[in-house]
């Protein structure tokens, strides 16, 4: 099922939606099509890719802080690849363990395949000799919006 982007009315990406919901919005006239596929039509309504709402929405409270830590946002940040060994993600894994003190939270987990969530167990990376690949970050929420 494909997605469509959102934009505010101001042009700047807010968070995609499914086909159907964007297709409601352009019926309650709340959006209009930016891009669309070319000659595929659900009715009257081209099928979306991208929409803009008509009406600016305020957005003020995004600015303080980024978008809310979860499982799938990890996977999709780190584009399904594990930190460790580079393979298939299909868990996360915390830097620092939860036994540890260690919080869910966008730096302190990564994407990890099953085998080497399991190999580096309840340990720190540099316990285990596991380097990471790459360093955790915080995606804003731009960044999140692109995932």
């Amino acid at each position: 099922m494909s997605v469509v982007l959102v934009l505010n009315a101001d042009f700047g990406p807010l968070h995609r939606v499914s086909v159907r919901h964007a297709i409601r919005m352009l019926f309650r006239e709340v959006a209009v099509v930016e891009e669309a596929q070319p000659d595929t039509h659900i009715g009257v309504f081209p099928i979306p890719t991208v929409v803009r709402l008509v009406s600016y929405v305020v957005t003020r409270w995004r600015h303080s802080r980024g978008p809310a830590w979860s499982r799938a946002g990890v996977l999709s940040r780190d584009g399904r690849r594990c930190a460790y060994c580079g393979g298939t993600a299909s868990t996360i894994d915390h830097v620092l363990p939860r036994s540890r003190g260690g919080e869910n939270s966008w730096k302190n987990t990564v994407a990890a395949c099953g085998r080497c969530n399991q190999r580096k167990g309840d340990r720190t990376p540099a316990e285990a000799r596991m380097p990471l690949s790459w360093t955790p970050w915080a995606p804003s929420w731009t960044q999140a919006a692109a995932l």
